[in-house]
């Protein structure tokens, strides 16, 4: 048997990103070193790791969300509308809640995420 137990996340400003996740979705941090974050609410954890230097030099400068990349995580959470809310004021793209409850944007670096309704 397997679970998930985390998704790990390249990002160009480790700090930020561990801010934007951690005040927005009350993840929080379990380990800290340099260039890597880990962020939990005791399930599965986001771990943000830097993208080397050499490495972010050759990136084309993000001007958008990544909606082509090949990932999306999703977040169960208690109150879409809140989270959602809090996560405008602190620089998040949202889309308006759809329909069925679900809600997608993207992060400061343009990493797109969904906020879920946390099932009953």
């Amino acid at each position: 048997m397997s679970f998930l137990a985390r998704a790990i996340v390249f990002v160009a400003d480790v700090d930020t990103m561990a801010g934007f996740y951690g005040d927005g979705l009350g993840l929080a941090v379990q380990t800290r070193e340099p260039g890597w974050i880990v962020l939990g609410d005791g399930g599965a954890e986001l771990a943000l790791h830097a993208i080397p230097a050499h490495v972010l030099a050759t990136l084309p400068p993000e001007t958008g969300p990544r909606v082509d990349a090949p990932t999306k995580l999703a977040f169960a959470v208690d109150d879409v509308a809140a989270v959602r809310a809090r996560l405008v004021a602190r620089g998040a793209h949202m889309d308006e809640i759809a329909a069925w409850g679900t809600c997608d944007g993207h992060d400061p670096e343009g990493n797109v995420f969904q906020l879920a309704p946390r099932s009953a």
